[in-house]
């Protein structure tokens, strides 16, 4: 049995997208010949919700290490919250202690915790163990750079400038790529031409059906709507500014409509879970754009992220779901499996190019729109037919292809993780 140490600082209880490959492969590492041992940072220092029932999902024979980080309410003082740079000392420290008497085969960083990474150059060095990445987003992101200063996030060229080095200084040493994106694998071999020669790997999040068992288990209330009179359409995840740009196009969708048609007055959107950031920091980003399209009194928005379970629960209810997209052709909605397993009516608004089309039509799991480089006013003219026709069928479940659904699935993505991590080791050896 190979020994794998993931490194992936959101774990369970903490309610992190980055974490969910790693929580669903854990139950299929060991039947596919390796051992999986966990370094997760302490739920204590990690400014994000957490959800308990979350832990009910992890195998009890699963090895689990907690480090600690630098308090951010010390941190805090000096502009400092990246959980990375907290936590960085303190993952070194636990490598000095274990990896140099305990053997791994390969270590796996899968999380978007960035500048832990880094240690992944240098333990190979210390101890000669190769590291394989799973890149979920841009490490080193360059999409503010087209615009002015005044119109990025606070604290970007810092931000920037740290990812920047940091990505540089760890990436060509790499043994191995995992990511979401073809897109995001391209732009690393570009910068750094030695990864030409590693092996790659386009893997989407799996689908675990583990999930909705537990969810049968635990009874929690849905507390923002009943269903009933009104048509409620849930979208659940952060709404970075980017999808702006497609929540823009489907808001004067219904402002448009909801006079004249009776469907459309019915329409109650709710999202949740909108931001990152912690309770006191999370600030609406969609309600401004209700307002924006005078349909504020039918926009629900919560910023704070809402705990895992709760959200499938409110999914599982809801009338049908919206998943906005970017124009990044690379953007991948990682929430997509578990709409599919609620079999809950969605409608996804992503770029021609994405992944996203071809997934839906190979599972006829829903409808969706592309777009390429049409205004907001041409996108919500294709939206309208498609929602009247959406509003028109309802209630209705899709007739999702379920035959289909297997290489989506949870032990699917793991043994295909697994392949690249064999290939990582035998190159490995090659180049010993």
């Amino acid at each position: 049995m190979k020994k794998l140490l993931i490194i992936s600082p959101h774990f369970p209880p903490v309610n992190a997208a980055d974490m969910q490959r790693v929580r669903q492969s854990l139950p299929f590492f060991a039947q596919n010949g390796w051992s999986p041992t966990v370094v997760a940072v302490d739920p204590g220092y990690v400014e994000m919700a957490q959800d308990a029932v979350l832990l009910k999902t992890i195998p009890e024979e699963i090895e689990v290490h907690h480090v600690g980080a630098f308090p951010v309410h010390l941190t805090r003082k000096l502009g400092l919250g990246n959980l990375g740079i907290r936590s960085l000392w303190y993952y070194y420290q636990w490598g000095k202690q274990h990896l140099s008497r305990k053997s791994f085969d390969l270590v796996y960083f899968s999380t978007t915790v960035f500048p832990v990474i880094a240690l992944g150059r240098y333990w190979k060095k210390r101890y000669g163990i190769p590291f394989a990445v799973d890149i979920q987003d841009p490490w080193r992101n360059d999409y503010y750079l087209q615009f002015k200063p005044g119109e990025r996030p606070s604290k970007f060229w810092f931000d920037y400038q740290l990812n920047k080095k940091m990505e540089a200084y760890t990436m060509p040493h790499a043994g191995g790529l995992i990511s979401v994106s073809p897109g995001y694998i391209e732009t690393l071999k570009k910068r750094y031409p030695v990864l030409d020669k590693i092996p790659s790997l386009t893997l989407t999040f799996g689908a675990a059906d583990i999930d909705f068992k537990v969810l049968e288990s635990v009874k929690i209330p849905n507390i923002y709507f009943k269903k009933g009179e009104n048509i409620n359409i849930v979208y659940v995840g952060v709404t970075p500014p980017p999808m702006a740009y497609t929540i823009r196009a489907l808001f004067k969708s219904v402002s448009d409509n909801r006079k004249n048609d009776q469907l459309f007055s019915r329409i109650r959107f709710y999202f949740l879970g909108t931001s990152y950031a912690p309770k006191n920091l999370a600030a609406k980003t969609v309600m401004p754009l209700a307002k924006e399209f005078g349909i504020e009194d039918i926009v629900f928005e919560e910023a704070v992220r809402l705990p895992y379970f709760e959200t499938l629960t409110i999914i599982r209810e809801a009338d049908f779901a919206i998943i906005p997209g970017t124009q990044d052709t690379d953007y991948t909605a990682s929430k997509l499996y578990p709409y599919i397993l609620a079999q809950i009516n969605i409608l996804a608004i992503f770029h021609k190019n994405s992944n996203v089309s071809k997934i839906m039509d190979t599972l006829s799991a829903g409808d969706y729109i592309t777009f390429s480089d049409e205004s907001v006013e041409e996108l919500s003219l294709k939206i309208t037919p498609k929602l009247k026709e959406i509003l028109n069928r309802l209630p209705f479940r899709p007739d999702t292809n379920w035959e289909n659904f297997y290489e989506y699935k949870a032990d699917f993505k793991t043994r295909e993780q697994v392949k690249l991590f064999e290939q990582v080791l035998s190159l490995n050896k090659v180049s010993v």
